[in-house]
């Protein structure tokens, strides 16, 4: 039997951790269920971290991780998934071609950035939404010392005041002091189409979030979108110029392309609808998890958004569920009935919120410790030790808050 996870971020990790770990309490060998995780590469980009210095760094080896549980990595890209004959296609890295049969299948391909059909953007626009996009803006950034400061050079704009544009603007100012010098007087400007700055945050803490930006120096343009770009700059949809050499587009995203390959029902984000044990109905044998997948966390209309804090307990369900089906015992519903938020707000700390509605519970600097050690040790991989790897991936304790 053979279990294939598609990715290897943080669902699709979870998903073969959790898998093996399933395996090794029913005491099934490795030839028994073969679990096979197709990436490009046995590497985790920490997504959540791509707003930061450094981007080329934030990521996490793998292999040693998944050679102790014994699971399978297939260097290559999924192409296309057949799953009326139960294969996936997969390009090579060496640019051949080969197929891999499944009896259970993990969808864990994440997400994409949305790129709107906005003219100049794919041009001039920069984003954190992947490692090489996050990688050509700091290169970018760190050649803006060698250009006349003229034109909008120590100007960046940001399009999207959600939590990702609110973690990219309020990192800038720091970011570019370090580049350009420390008496440099960077400007850095949010726009966002709605109202209101952090629409998704609520009332409660978007004071907070707005003391933040002052107190680091990010502009807000709210009720107003962008328009286009050029090498001058942005124009807003009000008509308004900002001469700017560097704009982020941080407007939202929609679940990887290879999603559309599956023969069921999606939401406007591309995301596949799933049952309560993140199996996809209908489509026999194949689960969806992270990203890739709508699903209910509770009976109160929660579900799941597209964030590493449910990927991780959504991968660790869908990979238990899908051995299961494998081992003949039964899967488990997922849940995931406790939510937080840790923004990053540079300088001025972050904010720590709880609960569907968003109670703020730390500001300031206490919330940035707690910030930092999510971002510096909770999302990251378990040690390449079996025992450990494997009592990492207990669903029930994954994410568990």
């Amino acid at each position: 039997m053979r279990l294939v996870i598609i990715g290897a971020g943080f669902a699709g990790m979870y998903a073969a951790l959790s898998a093996a770990r399933l395996r090794d309490i029913k005491g099934a060998s490795p030839e028994e269920l073969e679990i096979a995780l197709v990436a490009p590469e046995p590497t985790l980009v920490v997504r959540p971290r791509l707003y930061e210095p450094k981007p080329e760094t934030m990521t996490a080896p793998l292999l040693d991780v998944l050679n102790a549980i014994d699971v399978v990595h297939v260097q290559g890209s999924a192409e296309t998934v057949d799953t009326k004959s139960r294969m996936v296609q997969i390009a090579t890295n060496k640019g051949t071609r080969k197929t891999l049969s499944y009896d259970r299948l993990v969808v864990a391909t994440g997400s994409r950035l949305f790129r709107p059909n906005i003219p100049g953007l794919a041009e001039h626009g920069f984003s954190v939404a992947s490692l090489d996009d996050a990688v050509a803006l700091d290169k970018h950034l760190h050649s803006l010392p060698k250009r006349p400061a003229v034109n909008g050079r120590d100007t960046v704009v940001v399009a999207g005041g959600g939590f990702t544009g609110i973690e990219a603007a309020t990192e800038m100012p720091t970011r570019l002091r370090a580049i350009l010098g420390s008496g440099a007087k960077p400007r850095v400007i949010i726009v966002e189409r709605n109202p209101a700055i952090a629409p998704d945050m609520g009332e409660g803490p978007r004071p907070v979030i707005e003391e933040a930006l002052r107190k680091v120096g990010v502009e807000i343009r709210v009720g107003v979108g962008v328009a286009a770009l050029d090498k001058s700059g942005v124009t807003l949809s009000n008509g308004d110029h900002i001469e700017t050499e560097t704009v982020i587009w941080a407007a939202g995203i929609r679940a990887a392309p290879l999603t559309q390959q599956i023969p069921a029902e999606r939401d406007s984000f591309g995301r596949l609808l799933v049952d309560p044990c993140l199996r996809v109905p209908g489509v026999p044998d194949v689960f969806a998890t992270g990203d890739a997948a709508r699903a209910a966390c509770d009976d109160e209309g929660n579900y799941a958004l597209m964030s590493c804090q449910h990927a991780t307990r959504m991968g660790a369900f869908a990979g238990n569920n899908a051995a299961a089906e494998l081992l003949g015992v039964p899967t488990k519903r997922y849940h995931q009935k406790a939510y937080v938020t840790c923004l990053d707000l540079g300088e001025a700390g972050a904010l720590f919120t709880r609960g569907w509605e968003r109670t703020v519970e730390m500001v300031g600097d206490v919330a940035k410790k707690t910030k930092q050690e999510i971002n510096g040790v909770w999302i990251y991989p378990p040690k390449p030790e079996r025992a450990a790897a494997l009592d990492s991936a207990d669903p029930e304790q994954v994410t568990k808050l």
